[in-house]
């Protein structure tokens, strides 16, 4: 660096003209601003601006879902309150009219050893005044689940709207839009959201422990239907990530419902030794597991009684 790349300050400090500080002469004073410096002082509060902006908002946005989130419960606390003071579930005994399905040559088979449960019982009449849309009522054995499941022509209401049909995103059990309300297809689906307060399905996530599958009295579903009550016996439990072919409604002859069966059977955690068939009737339930995977649970229809 030779003179002529220097500028001398009042003080006889020598300033490079081309370093990266701004030089500017007034008053034949020489004066150095630190443009860069400043610059990047600016830059940095900005970002802690709008960091804490972010901050901010995502704090709202959490006390906010976490205040829905109360009243939702809130809600559902207290239409499944009105549920319960106009509901009675009671236990019926088998009748000559109680049909036993699709029995079991060996009477060792654990099959014989649910067909001895009784069925349930619910008039679903006051349930109706509440909501048309009602078409049964599910229990499963130690778990919470134990309400009434509704239909309507599509998969998306019910998801955000409870039983009194007012909006919440704890949503409703509610039977695939696909299927028929008298249960008359091979695989009748039941979708239900899994509640962090175990509400709705939140509970079904139980069926995935061991402690639960040791307790062979867990693995039966009663439903109670308009016209009829069912038995239902659990062959498979398993999480999945979010697919839509164990929710499959339609097969186009028995070798593919044979492959479905099979699959979905092959899936399962736990063996319930089950032996399947073409005339089998399925009963799937559904929920989140997580964002991106799902609780399953498939029984098949063991006993019925008509009311």
């Amino acid at each position: 660096m030779n003179s002529d790349d220097l500028i001398n300050d009042e003080d006889n400090n020598y300033i490079p003209r081309h370093s990266r500080e701004y030089v500017k002469v007034k008053n034949n004073k020489v004066k150095k601003v630190i443009v860069v410096k400043k610059k990047k002082r600016r830059i940095k509060i900005i970002w802690v601006i709008f960091l804490l902006i972010i901050f901010i908002v995502i704090i709202i946005f959490s006390l906010f879902k976490i205040f829905k989130w109360n009243v939702d419960n809130k809600k559902t606390e207290e239409i499944t309150k009105v549920i319960e003071e106009n509901t009675a579930v009671v236990e019926v005994e088998d009748t000559p009219d109680t049909e036993i399905v699709n029995e079991e040559v060996d009477k060792n088979n654990p099959y014989w050893y649910y067909i001895s449960f009784p069925l349930i019982d619910v008039d679903l009449n006051e349930l109706k005044n509440i909501n048309n849309d009602t078409v049964g009522w599910i229990n499963v054995n130690n778990t919470n689940v134990n309400y009434p499941f509704v239909h309507t022509n599509d998969n998306d209401f019910y998801l955000n709207h409870s039983f009194d049909k007012g909006y919440n995103e704890a949503g409703w059990l509610f039977l695939d839009y696909r299927n028929d309300i008298n249960f008359s297809d091979k695989n009748n689906i039941i979708y239900g959201h899994s509640r962090l307060d175990k509400t709705m399905f939140g509970s079904l996530s139980k069926v995935l422990r061991s402690d639960w599958y040791n307790d062979k009295d867990n693995h039966i579903i009663r439903l109670s239907l308009e016209n009829e009550n069912t038995l239902w016996q659990i062959f498979s439990v398993y999480k999945i990530k979010t697919e839509t072919y164990y929710i499959t409604t339609d097969f186009n002859n028995d070798n593919e419902y044979m492959e479905f069966l099979n699959t979905i059977k092959n899936r399962s955690l736990y063996d319930f030794s089950v032996n399947l068939s073409k005339e089998d009737k399925i009963l799937t339930l559904s929920t989140c597991y997580s964002d991106t995977e799902r609780t399953v649970v498939h029984a098949r229809l063991i006993k019925r009684s008509s009311k």
